[in-house]
């Protein structure tokens, strides 16, 4: 059974890019949901792709001979997302565009009618990136999967084949859902001859749909890539933030220089008699500043102003630092 290859999708500057982009975006959007459009945006800055119009009728990136569906999915805030590794996550769903035969019960039938379905689509995208390429060649399909943290600290990001699934590496079977105060209905489950795993569960109520099980790659892989953007501890110790720029000028005006140890010292020396303060409004997203602390300064912040990301926690201090002034 040929099972998808993780593929690298950053060379070493794409990737420190998409860390910036991330990083900036996280502290301009205030805590908000993470959605389609943002990982889009950071993408295709970092690779130097022009950004399409989002659509739900065509693959996500296509430049060129490359087309990449991304597929994201939001994780519990844990300590660091490579606990993620090496295990195996379902993702709400890969494609509505099926139909489930109404007329057939045999499960390995209906699969197989299903991942006909689901390998047509491929195709389908597979000529679409063909037609709009500017140079001659076979198309690098790919499917991208990001995890994100709820707290938007860390994003988990690998690519892999898109291949169309040879139904016969597959078996299915009926499973009962719902029920109770529901209306019972079915869902087709199927399972890798090859290992037992299941690999998709396709509903067949409320709109059909497949729901892909994928594989987490392991943290060694070179092609996982793992971003930090709120509270990142360096190889040195220090606590790399990102500020927006009017958090920036406003803390450089206060404290009088960014300078590790005076923004670090600045901290530790007020934390004590800081009080609740009101946040104030963010800016649109333009450009970021990152600024380095100690890992004693960054925890102060973040006992005594614990804002929804790193730039809302400096925004909450300079309020107080304008406040102390006054």
């Amino acid at each position: 059974m040929h099972r998808p290859r993780t593929l690298p999708a950053f060379t070493q500057k794409e990737y420190e890019d998409a860390q910036t982009y991330l990083a900036i975006k996280v502290a301009y959007m205030m805590g908000r949901k993470f959605e389609e459009g943002d990982w889009a945006d950071v993408y295709c800055r970092a690779k130097g792709i022009p950004k399409a119009g989002w659509s739900n009728l065509n693959i996500d990136v296509m430049y060129d001979l490359l087309g990449v569906e991304h597929k994201m999915l939001c994780y519990r805030s844990k300590p660091d997302l490579r606990d993620a590794c090496g295990t195996t996550l379902m993702h709400p769903a890969a494609t509505r565009s099926i139909r489930i035969p109404v007329d057939d019960q045999d499960p390995n039938q209906v699969m197989r009618n299903v991942l006909t379905q689901y390998g047509e689509l491929i195709n389908q995208r597979r000529n679409k990136v063909s037609q709009q390429a500017q140079s001659s060649g076979i198309p690098d399909m790919r499917t991208g999967w990001l995890l994100w943290q709820e707290s938007l600290r860390q994003f988990l990001y690998f690519e892999e084949e898109m291949l169309i699934p040879n139904p016969d590496d597959y078996y299915a079977e009926w499973k009962p859902s719902g029920g109770g105060s529901r209306k019972q209905s079915q869902n087709l489950w199927i399972y890798e001859r090859e290992t037992g795993k299941k690999r998709y569960s396709v509903t067949t109520s409320a709109g059909a749909k497949i729901q892909p099980y994928f594989d987490i790659p392991s943290p060694i892989d070179p092609n996982l890539y793992i971003f930090t953007v709120i509270g990142e501890v360096l190889n040195t110790g220090l606590i790399r933030v990102w500020l927006t720029e009017s958090t920036k000028r406003e803390l450089e005006r206060l404290v009088g220089s960014l300078d590790t140890k005076i923004v670090s010292e600045t901290i530790l020396r007020v934390v004590g008699q800081l009080s609740e303060i009101i946040s104030s409004d963010t800016d649109d997203f333009e450009i970021g500043y990152p600024i380095l602390l100690t890992q004693d300064a960054y925890a102060a912040l973040q006992e005594k102003l614990p804002g929804v990301n790193d730039d809302h926690c400096f925004r909450l201090l300079t309020q107080y630092l304008r406040h102390k002034n006054d």
